[in-house]
């Protein structure tokens, strides 16, 4: 998992009555990480506000709305006293219903390379971690994709899941980033959900050493050099194409709570 995700900020509101206040530097609605407050909020009399900074694009596969979920269970069930269990359960089913993904929220509760061997949060699901050390390039190069069109679609989650079935075996072999990047690679090159340019850029932009794939699912990507050299050669290209890009490294722990000074604030952060 990328370390650049979503902090949210949990603070008790007038006592009243029961109500749930969201801000966000994000311009669209964000339904649901407000369907999280609702269900942990459900049968107390609080109100609460919540405060939403995502640090990636919402939209572009970069799993924001299951990162965006799940700190915001983290800080609401910090301030409210609910245990973590619950709370990450309680983002787990949000994002799924929601339809904001297939279980980013298992994946983003431990860092580094992920490989899902059983659907689910712990201890319902098993998610296995392993280091992956290097950095990790990403770019956006069009507008975003709601993840509830494509999640609504049986013949393209059929697709997804033909060309995932042999990925995941080669896999749970071998979990090892460079079985994942050329795994990544073929799964976009078999699905091409993407825009023509996408898939363009993305041919344009591999080379020996550069392993490059679509972020699912969005108007994006991102690469991985294998070493330095291979790193500076990929930047240039990015720069012939003037295509602004982020430089990150994968997170090396999972969705945590962070302290804040405030007035009465819990933090939630999710990478």
């Amino acid at each position: 998992m990328l370390d650049a995700g979503v902090y949210a900020i949990a603070r008790l509101g007038p006592a009243r009555r029961r109500a749930i206040a969201f801000t966000s530097d994000v311009a669209d609605p964000l339904p649901i990480s407000e369907e999280v407050a609702r269900r942990l909020l459900r049968g107390r009399n609080a109100s609460i506000e919540v405060e939403l900074r995502h640090e990636l694009p919402v939209g572009q596969g970069f799993g924001m709305s299951a990162a965006g979920a799940t700190a915001t269970a983290l800080a609401v069930a910090r301030l409210l006293g609910v245990e973590r269990g619950i709370a990450v359960g309680t983002a787990h089913l949000a994002d799924l219903y929601g339809r904001g993904g297939l279980g980013g929220v298992a994946s983003i509760l431990g860092g580094g390379l992920e490989l899902r061997r059983r659907p689910g949060v712990p201890p319902w699901g098993s998610v296995e971690h392993r280091p992956f050390p290097l950095p990790i390039v990403v770019a956006v190069l069009g507008p975003p994709i709601p993840s509830v069109g494509p999640l609504s679609d049986d013949a393209l989650l059929e697709r997804v899941r033909d060309a995932a079935t042999p990925a995941l075996a080669q896999l749970g072999r071998s979990l090892t980033p460079g079985r994942f990047l050329m795994e990544a690679e073929r799964f976009t090159d078999e699905l091409s959900l993407g825009s023509p340019r996408v898939h363009r850029v993305i041919r344009g932009l591999r080379g020996p050493g550069i392993r490059v794939a679509q972020a699912m699912f969005g108007e994006s990507l991102f690469a991985v050099a294998a070493n330095g050299q291979a790193r500076r050669r990929l930047l240039r290209r990015l720069e012939r194409r003037r295509l602004p890009a982020l430089l990150l490294g994968a997170a090396r722990s999972g969705a945590r709570g962070v302290s804040v000074r405030g007035r009465s604030p819990a933090a939630g952060q999710a990478s």
